[in-house]
């Protein structure tokens, strides 16, 4: 019953639609106010799963049934490329695009799911939803080499993200504890360089409780 509820938050109440416009508002001034003098192509990061695209579905679909993730569901789910976008995701991908920003999306998504994924991002018209600016989940799940990679050869001006895993190492399969401590430690960096959305379904967070 808790991922009813949380998915029934996040489908139904104006509160969740205002945190996701109020991240990608906030993601928009930083981008209209970035004044650092560049010679590197501009660019922005971002995850897919609960910052641009919404599974509440999925979950609400294993709630019905009495459980909780498991991959063939998900595989399931993902080959519809049905998920719809956040509430101004799209908007806000476009508007960047418009201001010669690339858009990059690194995701945990597997290598099987590339395809679908793509095909979901393009339903959408979603800018640069292409093979050389989707990054899938390869050996590990961390996202920091991927995140390094595109750094080499553009100028990153914010990451957007639902796990603080989505921003830096610092969050890596860190315990509760550590997690709280490098959150405070980056403090400046959020609602700078780091956009966070909400997700109470999954994520890091959960895991921690329990280590």
């Amino acid at each position: 019953n808790g991922k009813l509820f949380s998915s029934l938050f996040q489908q139904r109440a104006a509160e969740y639609r205002a945190l996701c416009l109020q991240g990608y508002n906030i993601a928009r001034l930083r981008i209209d106010n970035y004044t650092t003098q560049i010679t590197k192509p501009k660019a922005i990061i971002t995850d897919i799963d609960e910052t641009i695209l919404d599974n509440s579905p999925y979950a609400v679909h294993q709630a019905y049934k009495g459980k909780e993730y498991d991959s063939p569901s998900w595989y399931e789910w993902t080959d519809k490329s049905a998920a719809d976008t956040m509430p101004g995701a799209a908007a806000f991908l476009k508007y960047a695009a418009s201001k010669n920003i690339e858009i990059f999306y690194i995701t945990n998504r597997e290598q099987r799911e590339r395809a679908s994924t793509l095909k979901n991002l393009q339903r959408f018209d979603l800018p640069n939803a292409d093979e050389s600016h989707l990054l899938t989940k390869q050996s590990t799940s961390s996202k920091e080499v991927r995140r390094q990679q595109v750094m080499r050869n553009y100028e990153l001006l914010i990451l957007m993200g639902d796990n603080l895993a989505d921003f830096s190492s610092l969050f890596d399969k860190k315990t509760e504890e550590e997690r709280r401590y490098n959150t405070d430690l980056s403090a400046g960096e959020f609602g700078k360089k780091f956009i966070v959305f909400p997700n109470a379904n999954y994520g890091d967070c959960k895991r921690s409780l329990y280590t």
